[in-house]
């Protein structure tokens, strides 16, 4: 296994300093023995039982792709919410929708949403556009040497475009949109990438256009492979204008029978908690894409359960929510979520369980097509996300929300 230490003559040398936990994967080279003897050097070290975190998981996979000095793993409760009727362009007839969530009533609320909207006639789903983004931001001696930048830049497009895609098969390069601060200059390039969330895949496919930049451009420097304008990972006007991964848009026709015989309230109470609430106040708050209920509660659950980038639930989350009654007493509602950045391939979604959860979806690894799964999975999570929006619409309706998370969040009957 290692050469000159047992594992226990390893974990001594850890705990009197001589080995660094990081250091451990390379000097055994096996990670699950690494991740064991981590785990029990932090139990002598802090004197906490560790042993919950032990599972069955192969860390020689997951080590150098997923996570660094591993120790384990959490492990969340996953509850199903469906069946849910999708009539997407992707994702077609019911589904199962795996949520993990350690937030009690959270699953009871979006299965009962599924429930009003299958029995309505289920939601359907369009996606409306399909791009990852990367924006590097670039230092140029003046504003007239910006302008000449972003000049060139459309100029050799095709040739910037040949550069971009011979590095990826699925990424092919759609635009580039120019930001000019000053001397400062910023270029969002756009892609589509295939069945993956397309982050690496679009960094690569940058950093070789940069190097043809600065081939060709003396005058030109790159500060920052990410400019922030891409935007990752943050709440920003640039995705909720111009969107960023799946820009998808989902609506249902709600029955009034229904709305009064499962949600236990009426389409007028509704469209009112949805008027005040969604779009008074969250003006007044000064919300930037928070025109909702709680869509980051379903996104968080969806993503966490199928191996998708969490720190991306932040922009994937912003969204709005739209309810009317309509003329023949039906409620209208539709969500539509601008930068809903998902992969059915690549990163976590390889991982064991959320391959399986996945696989719950019909939507596991490559399409028959590229993209095809990715887009299915954009679409589900759309319409759970209608799905929970009008079920804690209606509870704040019906004033049942307080009832429903005692009942079910605190492990007490009311």
């Amino acid at each position: 296994m290692f050469i000159h230490d047992s594992e226990e003559g390893l974990l001594e040398r850890v705990l009197n300093g001589e080995v660094k936990l990081h250091e451990l994967d390379r000097i055994t080279g096996d990670s699950n023995t690494a991740t064991a003897i981590r785990r029990r050097a932090l139990e002598k070290t802090l004197g906490v039982n560790l042993s919950p975190l032990q599972d069955s998981l192969d860390y020689n996979e997951i080590v150098g792709r997923n996570c660094e000095n591993t120790i384990g793993s959490v492990k969340v409760p996953v509850g199903i919410a469906g069946p849910l009727e999708v009539r997407g362009e992707y994702a077609k007839g019911l589904y199962y929708v795996p949520i993990a969530t350690t937030e009690g009533a959270l699953v009871a609320s979006i299965n009962r949403g599924c429930a009003a909207a299958s029995s309505s006639g289920g939601v359907y789903v369009r996606i409306l556009d399909d791009k990852i983004t990367r924006a590097p931001v670039f230092k140029v001696p003046t504003i007239d040497k910006a302008l000449e930048f972003v000049k060139w830049i459309e100029e050799n497009f095709s040739e910037i475009k040949k550069v971009f895609e011979s590095t990826t098969k699925y990424g092919k390069l759609r635009n580039v949109v120019p930001f000019i601060v000053g001397r400062t200059v910023f270029l969002r390039f756009e892609a589509p990438s295939g069945d993956a969330m397309g982050m690496n895949m679009i960094v690569k496919a940058v950093d070789e256009v940069v190097k043809y930049i600065r081939s060709n451009l003396n005058y030109v420097s790159l500060v920052s492979i990410s400019g922030n304008l891409c935007t990752d990972k943050k709440p920003t006007g640039v995705n909720w204008v111009m969107g960023r991964g799946k820009t998808v848009t989902a609506e249902a026709f709600i029955k009034r029978e229904v709305v009064e015989r499962v949600l236990k309230t009426t389409p007028e109470a509704i469209e009112e908690v949805c008027l005040r609430k969604l779009y008074i106040g969250s003006s007044r708050a000064a919300a930037l894409g928070g025109f909702n209920a709680h869509v980051s509660n379903i996104i968080a659950g969806i993503f966490l359960a199928t191996g998708q980038d969490l720190g991306q639930v932040v922009e994937s989350s912003q969204s709005i929510t739209y309810c009317e009654t309509l003329e023949d007493s039906r409620l209208y509602i539709s969500t539509t979520i601008p930068a809903l950045e998902v992969g059915t391939v690549g990163g976590g979604t390889e991982l064991p369980t959320q391959k399986t959860n996945l696989s719950i979806l019909k939507a596991q690894g490559s399409g028959e097509k590229p993209g095809d799964n990715a887009k299915k999975l954009a679409e589900i999570i759309a319409a759970t996300t209608l799905a929970g929006e009008l079920s804690l619409l209606a509870a704040l309706a019906a004033h049942h929300l307080t009832e429903a998370h005692m009942r079910l969040g605190r492990k007490q009957k009311v």
